[in-house]
């Protein structure tokens, strides 16, 4: 799951939307689709619901954790139209009654594919995905989110707390090639900071909790960066009843939805001259593992705070240093049913713009799967889904049946050789289109700005991505990165922050385990060209940022 925009629902919402029927009518008239490219208004979207078996109690409301498979779930980028996330979650905030009417606010970032993506290739990405009060700001990373730098909403949401591993501006890159290997992440709070009863000189409380991704790799463990309090509690200025409601103040509901959202996957409609309907898909895979199955996630864990606030608390306070290991005592791994679903749909819009839609025959071909209590997955019919290596492919192809009853109306999976030649569907070669140099991402570069003023300690440096794009990225004093520069912080409570990054940075290595490890499967690395190494002097307290990101020089 990943954040895509107004379009993304709470799970009472998303209930509604996967039980409501969608009118479809019986014929549509398609030209012959023998050309290469793809239309943009017929497209396959949709939830893969991954339900659990058991509740959460809510004292384990201080975080999670979860292993995703990471692969390429098209074969060939289909251009920026697409989007969609791998399997993924919405963090909530846990509230004593009921939640403030009227707001929407999470964490919903993850794996996957983002239209605003600038640098993407088949291998997913990772961004944070930090969601403001009713989608006023976003906060995908450091220097990542929406607006500009002359009205930032989220920009400087995000506060880099790794000492060796670089966030790009476009998100976190995913070894490419990556193919069925688990990303294990999640966000625990981390008391960086202090509460304060005043927000920007005004009487609205910030809380201390500092929303830390997590990450468990083959090449990097540990502490990534943080959604910086400040990103949360600064909306009760326009709207003071969201005082003490958000992330900053606020626990986690612990029973999260699950699911894997899809918004755009090319496809191509059209009709023989005996009035059926038929579709074809871009091809579609997901990971394959020896004995033929598709894990897709793994150790859902809920952490209560003694898994690691306490300690670090204690640590902060003058006591015995915290490992960073996570107390199994604080930890409860959710497991899965095999009751999942898919709501994926062929939706096509007509020439006066009304939408028409109908469910592909999901489990024609796929069978929801609990591969162990902890761990979810697929089951195949390859009969209709083929093996490609490591990979297994959907089928293709599909005509329509009981097209005259919108309730029964469906896309039946067939065999390629059923497609009629008429239709034109079979000569579609799927190739990335021509798209546009894409912009740079950039900082200020005003001498007087946050980012030169107090500055940067050495650079630039220059990552050069597994994706083709660059990133120019420079060491700043932790405490004196743009993001907490804009934090509402004092020059002493900055201080005070920098004191316990310093702590964590000389006793948190990256090689070694913080999340609960995997069971199960290997590892996925990271874009190795990501992995940094602090310049002499600058290993303990400072930290990388990246003030430019575009794509390589050729």
């Amino acid at each position: 799951m990943a954040y895509h925009g107004s379009s993304c629902r709470t799970c009472s919402q998303i209930a509604g939307f996967m039980v409501t029927a969608a009118p479809l009518l019986a014929a549509f008239l398609f030209a012959p689709a023998a050309e290469a490219s793809v239309a943009h208004d017929e497209y396959l979207a949709g939830y893969l619901i991954i339900p659990h078996a058991d509740n959460v109690d809510g004292t384990f409301n201080a975080g999670y954790s979860m292993y995703v498979a990471a692969w390429p779930l098209l074969r060939t980028y289909p251009g920026h139209y697409f989007q969609s996330g791998l399997p993924g979650t919405w963090m909530f905030a846990q509230y004593d009654g009921s939640a403030p009417e009227g707001m929407y606010s999470d964490v919903e970032g993850g794996l996957g594919w983002w239209r605003d993506t600038r640098f993407p290739t088949e291998t997913p990405k990772f961004i944070m995905g930090g969601v403001g009060p009713n989608f006023s700001e976003i906060a995908n990373g450091p220097a990542h989110g929406w607006g500009d730098w002359n009205e930032p909403k989220g920009l400087y949401g995000v506060a880099q707390l790794s000492p060796w591993l670089l966030f790009p501006i476009d998100g976190l890159s995913i070894k490419q090639g990556e193919c069925g290997g688990l990303v294990g992440y999640g966000y625990l709070s981390l008391p960086l900071c202090e509460a304060k009863p005043t927000t920007e000189g005004q009487d609205v409380l910030t809380g201390e909790q500092c929303w830390t991704l997590f990450l468990n790799t083959e090449n990097f463990k540990g502490p990534v960066a943080f959604f910086t309090p400040h990103f949360w509690s600064h909306a009760a200025l326009k709207e003071p009843r969201l005082a003490g409601q958000l992330l900053d103040t606020r626990p986690v509901d612990p029973n999260r939805a699950v699911q894997m959202e899809t918004q755009w996957i090319p496809c191509r409609v059209a009709t023989d001259s005996k009035g059926e309907s038929y579709a074809r898909i871009a091809p579609t895979s997901f990971p394959r593992n020896a004995e033929g199955r598709s894990v897709l996630v793994h150790r859902d864990t809920a952490y209560s705070r003694k898994a690691l606030w306490e300690a670090v608390e204690t640590w902060f306070a003058g006591g015995p240093p915290a490992t960073g290991e996570i107390d199994p005592q604080g930890a409860y791994t959710r497991t899965f049913t095999n009751q999942g679903y898919a709501t994926w749909e062929i939706r096509v819009f007509g020439a006066g713009g009304e939408e028409r839609k109908a469910p592909i025959d999901w489990s024609a071909f796929a069978t929801s799967a609990v591969l162990a209590p902890e761990t979810y997955g697929y089951e195949w019919d390859y009969a209709l889904a083929s093996e490609t290596g490591s990979l297994v492919t959907l089928p293709e192809y599909y005509r329509l049946v009981d097209a005259d009853d919108e309730r029964k109306a469906r896309w039946m999976p067939i065999a390629p050789h059923q497609m009629p030649v008429e239709t034109g569907l079979r000569e579609i070669v799927w190739e990335r289109p021509e798209e546009g140099e894409p912009e740079p991402y950039t900082t200020p570069d005003d001498q007087e700005s946050c980012w030169k003023q107090p500055g940067p300690v050495a650079g630039p440096f220059e990552a050069h991505l597994g994706d083709g794009s660059v990133v120019t990225y420079y060491w700043y004093r932790f405490a004196d990165q743009p993001a907490l520069l804009n934090a509402d912080l004092t020059p002493e409570e900055r201080e005070r922050m920098q004191e316990r990054a310093e702590k964590l940075h000389r006793a948190w290595t990256k090689d070694r385990d913080y999340l609960p490890p995997p069971t199960i499967g290997a590892l996925a690395e990271l874009d190795p060209a990501q992995l940094v190494q602090p310049p002499k002097g600058l290993a303990i307290g400072y930290v990388p940022i990246a003030t430019r990101h575009e794509m390589g020089r050729r």
